[in-house]
């Protein structure tokens, strides 16, 4: 999930990609750094949260490398390598683990995560969920007083109501939006591209800038999440968002954080993915991230936040599925999208 302040001040809170402009640790203070997004590092974001809680327990000094969106941080990782000054990749998604992982890149976490709160059960050995929520397109009611029901009825809707969405090349939601244009029409995915292109207002890099586009009244719809509208209704005091449940179901997203098996760090490391499931990290998640926590807190959730869709209604590609598939899923929608 992005978070929504981070629009006002993201490029001066980002930490950035020169770990060197933050200065330098105390030579007897150790660093564990972080690769993320950035809207996870924003002033607001869950990063910014938890950051003095961890550092205030591990006796060292956390900083984030920060890519534009989550998607890009395979890019960055197949691309640094070994090199890599990172200790933890945090905010791939399970549409992304099974190529993550084939690159040998990723350690084990070693922790038990059998009482997690995911809707599904969770037993991967290297990755470790910290929050959750479904992809949906959001609305202002004031402005489309009769929003689709179904992707079926996004693609029908009057052209004049335009969408903006992510490229799955770079968003972790436009990966979303592609799985689940798949998972619903199978090898009739292409053709259901062709029929929605003409609502397709633009194809951003990253959520944050087409939520940006979408609150600027350019589109009337955006690819976001189920849990989007709660921002505006808690922060905002604001009623008149809503999210489409879907006839068909909406696709899941778990995101989730890994050690690197060349983590510089790796005591840290495995501090800071087990501090990650914590009330501490946990009670954050909501309201900042505007996710669903992996673990719910004792406190539960906010009042006004969202309730989380039923099973029935869930789909999801195993991360193997969706490696086999996403570079030639990809492909078709490249080829949909330029016809």
């Amino acid at each position: 999930m992005r978070h929504f302040k981070s629009f006002a001040v993201l490029a001066a809170i980002s930490i950035g990609l020169g770990l060197g402009a933050l200065g330098t640790a105390a030579a007897d203070t150790p660093t564990l750094r972080i690769l993320t997004y950035e809207s996870f590092t924003s002033e607001w974001g869950l990063g910014t949260a938890i950051k003095p809680a961890f550092e205030k327990e591990c006796g060292c000094k956390l900083e984030f490398i920060s890519v534009e969106d989550g998607a890009a941080l395979l890019s960055r990782l197949k691309l640094e390598g070994a090199s890599s000054k990172a200790d933890i990749v945090l905010g791939l998604d399970t549409n992304l683990t099974a190529e993550t992982a084939a690159t040998g890149l990723i350690a084990d976490h070693g922790l038990d995560l059998s009482r997690l709160d995911l809707p599904m059960a969770w037993a991967d050995k290297q990755f470790v969920p910290f929050d959750y929520g479904w992809f949906a397109f959001v609305y202002d009611k004031t402005r489309l007083p009769n929003p689709p029901q179904s992707l079926a009825d996004l693609a029908k809707g009057d052209a004049k109501d335009k969408i903006v969405i992510e490229d799955p090349r770079t968003s972790t939601p436009g990966l979303g939006l592609l799985m689940w244009v798949r998972k619903v029409y199978g090898d009739k995915a292409p053709d259901y591209w062709a029929s929605l292109k003409p609502r397709i207002l633009t194809v951003t890099k990253g959520w944050s800038e087409a939520y940006d586009m979408f609150l600027k009244g350019e589109a009337a719809l955006v690819l976001s999440y189920t849990t989007s509208p709660s921002y505006h209704l808690i922060e905002e005091k604001k009623d008149q968002y809503a999210a489409g449940d879907f006839a068909e179901g909406n696709y899941l997203q778990i995101e989730v954080a890994a050690k690197l098996a060349h983590a510089p760090q790796p005591a840290l490391a495995d501090k800071f993915l087990a501090f990650m499931l914590s009330p501490g990290f946990q009670s954050a998640v909501a309201t900042t991230n505007w996710m669903y926590p992996a673990k719910t807190p004792a406190e539960g959730l906010p009042a006004g936040f969202a309730a989380p869709l039923p099973k029935d209604k869930t789909l999801l590609f195993t991360p193997e599925e969706a490696g086999q598939g996403r570079r030639a899923w990809v492909d078709e929608w490249l080829k949909a999208m330029s016809r």
